[in-house]
């Protein structure tokens, strides 16, 4: 909406600029359905392929071309760029630019260079998940003539937010299940954990689907068309699950690992009651989990040696002498690399990252792209091409029957629709259009599933690579600052809406009476707003002079004695207040700070 309709509005064509492959290729189909011309631009693409696509821009009445934004450093994409008459240029998940941000993309940083080929075109940048500090930085990044920020609040009136100490998830998780209505996800910090709980819950009543990055894309798409279909009602799924998620209904929101950082648990709880109707996000932990936390980022920080060393193992997997690469997207199956060097798939990944990050490699997202054809040979040219070889003059009206504009640009098919029509196997079609293709009476590329790796800088000699602080040790420290936030949110008996929402910058918001902590404040007699006023009154007097608990009604006399004392105990139940040796109340861990 922010910018599909501004773009149809405007005079030329609206640039997206998405670091997602599987979204952009979504919106693409779901505009040309709507009748829309769309396209996109990425790595996964033939360069006779992405030729086209951009002479289309250029000379066409294409109205929105998607690109990745490392697309935008490209020759052939810039010079196309100078000619293309475009209104608008979109950046998606702004966030992406700002190192201070929980997903930075260096190549994001190169956006800014096309306000300077086309000055006059605005730019308006799009996130759900900005601190404060990420929407100043996006601003700067992108040479915003003058600070322009549009909004709404983080708050999301009807869904509670939920924490839960629970050392039996799985009972937990089947318990709220079998106690709520309607779709919902339950999100997993591993592939094998979303297997594992999928089982489980299908077993004891509870259907249930796995989705997640190591699944085929057909098994993916299954259990993604089963669920919106609602012919299952959960799906336990890792964050590849959730990106363009076009479902209002889902009524709740199980977290079964602690998320990494509080932006992803926003965007995941968030994936709740679209439709504005009453849903739920819980979070369950164990005693463990707060401390797993800062040992995943022990992990997501393999040594420098580590990353030298899986750059060093890249370069001969690839046969790549030195120097040698430089722009050139080569297919990437990274569970073959990983077994061929004996290297840890985990700290890999995470290598690999931080590579991307320091412009050394680009790795694509996992993305499936149909298979694709384009007619080479004019109208007139193939009908003469027919008469000539009536072998194929059947084969060849069946693909103008069955699929228009293959004359204007790639349009995607698939073989087994193919075959269906034409009563052939799946493996004859493939070999006819491999045939048509080597003849150039059309091209054709063939379904792909892969990674795909690029070199940046061509092969370097590993003890070359310079893993710059702003890359490694200052994103550490961010993420550490991140874990902590967590963790606070985990074990802090605060309103978790006012939480959420002091940490991307809201001040003076009021408790939301909907969420676990403001339900059990609610069991005490008090409303929300009365537990936050207690609340701040109690802490300002602790943490201010020494004071017993049975001090604490004259101290305080505004407050009902019985209340106030009752909420002191209930505090130091909850570990946010307690008694040292002379009987004072104390602030755990004040001192130290």
């Amino acid at each position: 909406m922010c910018f599909q309709v501004p773009g149809l509005c405007m005079d030329g064509i609206c640039l997206v600029i998405s670091p997602l492959l599987a979204l952009m290729n979504d919106q693409v189909v779901n505009l040309r359905k709507k009748g829309i011309k769309a396209n996109a631009v990425n790595s996964a693409m033939s360069a006779r392929e992405i030729d086209r696509v951009l002479d289309n821009c250029v000379y066409g009445d294409e109205k929105f071309l998607y690109v990745s934004p490392e697309r935008l450093q490209n020759e052939m994409f810039l010079e196309r760029f100078r000619k293309m008459k475009i209104g608008l240029i979109a950046v998606d998940e702004a966030h992406c630019i700002s190192q201070w941000g929980y997903d930075f993309r260096p190549d994001y940083l190169k956006i800014v260079d096309l306000r300077a080929l086309k000055p006059e075109v605005p730019i308006l940048a799009l996130t759900a998940s900005a601190t404060p500090a990420v929407v100043q930085d996006i601003q700067q990044k992108l040479n915003f003539r003058k600070e322009l920020v549009l909004g709404s609040s983080f708050a999301r009136a009807n869904l509670s937010y939920n924490v839960s100490l629970q050392e039996d998830k799985e009972n937990k998780i089947l318990e709220i299940c079998r106690k709520m209505k309607g779709s919902g996800i339950v999100y997993c910090s591993s592939r094998l954990r979303t297997r594992e709980l999928a089982s489980l819950l299908s077993k004891r009543g509870v259907p249930a689907l796995a989705y997640n990055a190591g699944m085929s894309n057909i098994e993916r798409e299954h259990a993604f068309r089963r669920w919106m279909n609602n012919e299952v009602r959960l799906m336990c799924a890792t964050n590849a699950f959730g990106m363009g998620i076009d479902k209002p209904d889902v009524r709740f929101v199980i977290h079964a690992d602690v998320p990494a950082n509080p932006e992803s648990y926003f965007q995941e709880a968030g994936r709740a009651g679209r439709d504005g109707q009453k849903a739920y996000a819980v979070l369950l932990y164990n005693d463990a989990d707060p401390e797993k936390l800062f040992k995943q980022i022990d992990q997501r920080y393999p040594s420098k040696e580590f990353i030298r060393k899986v750059y060093k193992c890249i370069g001969n997997f690839l046969q790549l002498a030195p120097g040698a690469g430089l722009e050139i997207a080569y297919p990437f199956p990274l569970t073959e690399f990983v077994r061929n060097f004996s290297l840890n798939y985990t700290e890999t990944i995470y290598a690999l990252q931080l590579l991307e990050l320091g412009g050394y490699v680009r790795v694509s997202d996992i993305a499936f792209l149909p298979s694709r054809i384009v007619f080479r040979m004019r109208k007139q040219d193939l009908y003469s091409y027919q008469v000539a070889n009536p072998s194929l003059d059947g084969f060849i009206k069946i693909i103008l029957r069955m699929y228009g504009g293959v004359f204007e640009q790639f349009t995607n098919i698939r073989e087994s629709d193919m075959a269906k029509n034409a009563r052939m196997t799946i493996p004859e079609v493939v070999e006819k259009l491999k045939m048509l293709k080597h003849q150039q009476v059309l091209d054709y590329v063939q379904q792909t599933d892969i990674p795909v790796i690029t070199f940046l800088t061509g092969r370097m000699h590993e003890d070359s690579l310079i893993i710059a602080p702003d890359i490694y040790e200052i994103r550490l420290k961010r993420d550490i600052e991140r874990a902590e936030a967590i963790r606070k949110y985990l074990t802090h008996q605060r309103c978790r809406s006012i939480q959420l929402l002091e940490y991307f910058g809201e001040k003076h918001t009021s408790p939301c009476g909907i969420c676990d902590v403001c339900r059990e404040k609610s069991k005490q007699g008090l409303t929300p707003v009365e537990y936050e006023e207690m609340s701040n009154a109690v802490m300002d007097i602790v943490m201010n002079q020494s004071v017993t608990m049975e001090e604490l009604p004259a101290a305080l006399p505004k407050f009902s004695a019985e209340h106030l004392i009752e909420f002191t105990r209930w505090k130091i139940d909850q570990g946010e207040l307690e008694l040292d040796d002379k009987l004072f109340l104390n602030v755990p861990g004040l001192e130290n700070e």
